[in-house]
């Protein structure tokens, strides 16, 4: 139990004022305003977005300023107000075969159906500083395209008219999908928790798990199937109405790893699937929460358990990042009381042991 100390009120107020003295800066520079934050950082604001379980961009780059640039603190203060947030209910299942497509590419087909659609990607920059961007230099504009519209087949259906891979996230009929920030969170869990826990998990927590499973960690040999990322439209079921209506679009970034699998009593030798889906252009997450999504359906597999990525209660416990910062941050709050219970008691300890090193070197000269 902590107690408040008194007293110290004037040293937090002040603490406030010095801490927003230093998130403006220097007065002689412009203050970074929200639209610049939401259209220069984007991809900060997207992690904000995901790991805090809410889309709003203009909220999410509100959290990263106020945060001066922690992400972290800027992901608990957007769940914090979420919290705040009516609930009108739950809406249907995204149709991400008919997403508006900004990237997709594969790395199982070259000849991928539809095509390979770089999009904006760091990965084949030179990660060399740019000296340019110190200034606000020009930028040519990029080539387009004319946007495709309609279905846009998924590689894991290639696969799948082979019958190379699993049936596509099958459950019972009678399922019920969880919800992780309305029910309290029991093990073993289904998968759509799961995949809502990976979702809201920690970047690189994830990555570092992801990263185990390639190692070795996990009996991962993962290709990727595809990684997409574009605009998809969110549609709610109004009872009044009795038909959906459109809420508009969010953009997301899905991924599906193909995974090897020997097969086991019951199943064949095929592909199996890890997938990963969050808000915004998070392709390094995504990839990161299929690789562990797959890791973790070890059991369900027939796979023995023997890493860290596999064991699910270890995983999904200690991939929030919100729960970890407080977790480890209550440590700098006050344990005067219990530190000086630790110090008597290694006091008391280190009495006893130099009493009984005392009385024992006295009876080895005794008996010399």
């Amino acid at each position: 139990m902590y107690v408040a100390v008194k007293g110290g009120e004037a040293a937090i107020a002040n603490a406030h004022r010095l801490l927003a003295d230093r998130r403006r800066g220097d007065r002689s520079l412009p203050a970074i305003g929200i639209d610049q934050i939401v259209e220069q950082l984007a991809l900060a604001v997207d992690r904000v977005m995901a790991e805090a379980s809410l889309f709003d961009r203009t909220l999410a780059a509100l959290a990263v300023r106020q945060s001066r640039g922690d992400m972290i603190e800027a992901i608990f203060l957007l769940r914090a107000y979420r919290t705040t947030l009516p609930r009108f209910g739950y809406s249907r299942p995204l149709d991400t075969a008919g997403m508006a497509i900004e990237r997709r590419i594969s790395a199982t087909y070259k000849d991928l159906p539809g095509g390979q659609l770089l999009g904006p990607t760091f990965d084949y920059t030179h990660r060399l500083l740019d000296p340019s961007l110190l200034e606000d230099e020009a930028v040519e504009a990029p080539a387009q395209r004319p946007a495709e519209t309609g279905r846009v087949m998924r590689v894991s259906e290639i696969l799948g008219e082979e019958g190379l891979i699993e049936a596509d996230g099958d459950m019972p009929e009678d399922h019920e999908i969880g919800d992780l920030t309305r029910e309290p969170m029991e093990f073993p869990m289904t998968r759509d928790l799961r995949l809502q826990a990976l979702a809201r998990g920690d970047e690189g927590f994830l990555l570092a798990l992801g990263y185990s499973t390639q190692r070795g960690y996990g009996r991962n040999h993962p290709f990727t199937g595809e990684i997409r990322i574009g605009e998809v439209e969110v549609e709610f079921d109004v009872p009044e109405l009795g038909f959906a209506v459109s809420l508009g679009t969010i953009q997301i970034t899905e991924c599906q790893m193909v995974n090897q699998f020997k097969g086991s009593a019951k199943a064949p030798p095929q592909f199996t699937r890890g997938y990963g889906l969050v808000f915004g252009q998070s392709e390094r997450k995504a990839m990161a929460m299929s690789l562990v999504d797959r890791a973790l359906r070890a059991e369900e597999l027939g796979e023995d358990i023997t890493a860290p990525a596999q064991d699910e209660e270890f995983v999904i416990s200690h991939s929030d990042n919100v729960q970890a910062t407080g977790f480890v941050e209550h440590l700098k709050l006050p344990h005067y009381v219990d530190f000086q219970a630790e110090l008597d008691l290694v006091r008391r300890m280190r009495r006893e042991f130099e009493a009984a090193r005392s009385s024992g070197e006295e009876m080895k000269e005794a008996a010399e």
